[in-house]
């Protein structure tokens, strides 16, 4: 609530849903809701507090492999607008290379190297899945990681 008067409280909420493409779901519960719309609402729920550091410890874990390529997708759509910082946790590597600018490679509990992410932005799974440079950058994480 944050001293936040109801009116601002729900022109925000509007605006994050409207950002997350889920207008339409405004006035539904979250049983309504199916695995990959709730996701986003966390996700513009948490952006819509304005953190300066938002953590997000394997948020799409929990959702089909479709889903889970749409919601990286949005994310990296929403962080070109609104650009917060974002420290990703993720056993995926090829979900960090995508969604990363940094990848931080740690094997029990210490950090093997950090790894520049060059790609261009935005990213669309259908422009780099065939991407050499994406290809090489998802190799250098996981040798890394299996070398530990």
């Amino acid at each position: 609530m944050r001293g936040v008067g109801r009116a601002e409280r729900e022109k925000i909420a509007h605006d994050y849903l409207a950002l997350a493409k889920l207008s339409e779901a405004a006035g539904r519960y979250p049983n309504e809701l199916s695995g990959g719309m709730q996701q986003r609402v966390g996700v513009v729920r948490a952006l819509a507090n304005e953190p300066d550091v938002l953590l997000m410890d394997e948020p799409f874990a929990s959702v089909d492999a479709q889903t889970r390529m749409t919601l990286q997708e949005e994310l990296t759509r929403i962080w070109e607008q609104k650009r917060p910082t974002v420290i990703f946790i993720t056993h995926d590597v090829a979900e960090a290379v995508f969604l990363g600018n940094r990848v931080v490679a740690l094997s029990k509990g210490r950090v093997l190297e950090e790894i520049a992410v060059d790609l261009p932005r935005p990213r669309v799974w259908d422009d780099l899945h065939d991407d050499d440079r994406f290809k090489a950058l998802c190799g250098r994480v996981l040798q890394l990681v299996r070398s530990a």
